[in-house]
């Protein structure tokens, strides 16, 4: 095993760490984003539908946990207005309202449970 700095064996954090920071040096974002997309199509072909639920799900819970009713008007809000930035009215709600309801619901769901 390599040493550090102080002479002394490093620990797998440091290794991986000096590690990241060397390939960081000699690759470009490039690089990064071909990985990225390598390793999303190997999870895709190897997990199925119900994976993706269940991290989905997870990360929900995790995200309501710890963000109040505030934080999912404020998504709501700023998806709406996105979204209304995007394409002009059609007849229909615009994405505003519709982003600001979503919030708002979620919020209730979020303080009835």
């Amino acid at each position: 095993m390599a040493n550090n700095k102080d002479n002394r064996k490093m620990t797998v954090e440091e290794a991986g760490r000096m590690g990241g920071e060397q390939t960081a040096k000699t690759h470009d974002k490039e690089f990064y984003q071909e990985i990225g997309r390598k390793g999303g199509e190997a999870t895709a072909d190897s997990h199925g539908r119900e994976f993706y639920e269940e991290i989905g799900r997870k990360g929900g819970e995790a995200t309501s946990d710890s963000h109040d009713r505030e934080f999912y008007q404020e998504i709501g809000r700023q998806g709406g207005e996105a979204r209304s930035d995007s394409d002009g009215r059609d007849g229909k709600m615009s994405r505003e309202e519709a982003g600001r309801k979503g919030g708002e619901a979620r919020a209730r769901q979020r303080d009835n449970s």
